[in-house]
């Protein structure tokens, strides 16, 4: 199903004008538009329309050098500041493995891209955002003051397209939800059991057809237990406190993002509750967590204990690990934090 935006261009600029402080994600809810139309209607004024190809952006993004690099879901946006190193692109799935940047990319997802300048002050605000069929916002890269401005102005200029409207038409369809599955426990149990690495309980979930929170839920709590909802905020204080380095991803359907090590600096304002480090920051509703979990995946290095927050409608928000190599046991202090976080007052049905 396709879905055209039933506002013109001019009346979304005219409503931006109205209300300058409002944020993008706000405009577009109350417009009832996707993100990508609220860019879409600068096109020929302050943004550009460019190519979408991931392979393309790969082959040039190092270029620009310093950058903050900014993918979000609903409920959770991930900015990272550094350069894209160590890239290798696929058909399927490109990653970036940088010191700071680490993605992970799914191009076929990747459907619509916009240069974007804004002005702020005297001073230009530069950024390539990636949009998905239906306008939402998969993956972002603002420049920064060290960025190589003369490499991003090249890039615009060769990716640039013939097609510069200013309408936007979101391509709505959605995919299939995730199968409940007829799965016993005990089936489940017994896959579960053998896994030896965690990069096979996608694999696991595809085969058995049940969804990720359903996977959970059903498991026993031996491998999954259901904690408090503020058992996330409780956790980013405990690693704060002991300086515990850990792994911490947000994704959309087109992108992974992930920051590994510390975390120092863990701030809440209203309903987020922030990281405000140098070269991270995290922002997280924490009223939009529905239910967080405890989750534990057999790996051949012993089992591997992950921190999961969902929303109400069952999507995954964030998920924490402790940070490890390849090869490690978990850290102890990592289990210990997960091992007192509070659980939850009563028990979710499977």
């Amino acid at each position: 199903m396709t879905d055209t935006t039933k506002i013109a261009p001019a009346d979304i600029r005219a409503f931006r004008v109205e209300n300058p402080k409002m944020r993008e994600r706000d405009i577009a809810a109350q417009l009832k538009v996707s993100e990508a139309a609220l860019v879409a209607a600068e096109v020929g004024i302050s943004t550009t329309r460019i190519d979408a190809s991931v392979e393309k952006f790969l082959g040039r993004i190092a270029e620009l050098g310093e950058v903050m690099a900014l993918s979000r879901n609903e409920s959770a946006v991930h900015e990272k500041i550094g350069t894209y190193e160590n890239i290798k692109f696929g058909p399927q799935a490109s990653i970036v493995l940088g010191e700071n940047i680490d993605l992970r990319i799914f191009p076929s997802r990747w459907a619509h891209a916009f240069a974007v300048t804004k002005k702020d002050g005297e001073q230009e605000r530069l950024s390539l955002q990636y949009f998905d069929k239906a306008g939402v916002a998969v993956h972002k890269v603002h420049l920064r003051p060290e960025s190589n401005v003369e490499a991003y102005r090249a890039l615009v200029r060769d990716f640039t397209l013939e097609d510069q409207s200013q309408e936007f038409v979101a391509d709505t369809a959605t995919s299939p939800a995730d199968e409940s599955g007829d799965v016993s426990r005990e089936e489940l149990r017994e896959h579960w059991s053998k896994m030896t690495d965690t990069h096979e309980f996608f694999g696991m979930l595809r085969k058995l057809k049940i969804g990720r929170q359903a996977a959970v839920r059903t498991v026993g709590d031996d491998y999954a237990w259901l904690l408090d909802t503020g058992a996330t905020t409780e956790m980013m204080h405990a690693a704060v406190k002991a300086g515990l380095p850990i792994m911490c991803f947000v994704a959309n359907d087109g992108i992974v993002q992930i920051h590994s090590g510390p975390i120092h600096k863990v701030e809440s304002m209203g309903p987020w509750i922030n990281v405000l480090d140098p070269t991270f920051h995290l922002h997280l509703r924490q009223d939009h967590i529905a239910e967080a979990w405890a989750v534990r995946k057999p790996t051949k290095d012993g089992h591997v204990t992950s921190l999961e927050a969902y929303d109400a409608n069952g999507e995954m928000i964030i998920q924490f690990f402790g940070k490890r190599k390849e090869g490690s046991d978990e850290r102890a202090e990592w289990r210990e934090i997960i091992e007192s976080l509070p659980k939850a007052a009563t028990s979710v049905a499977a």
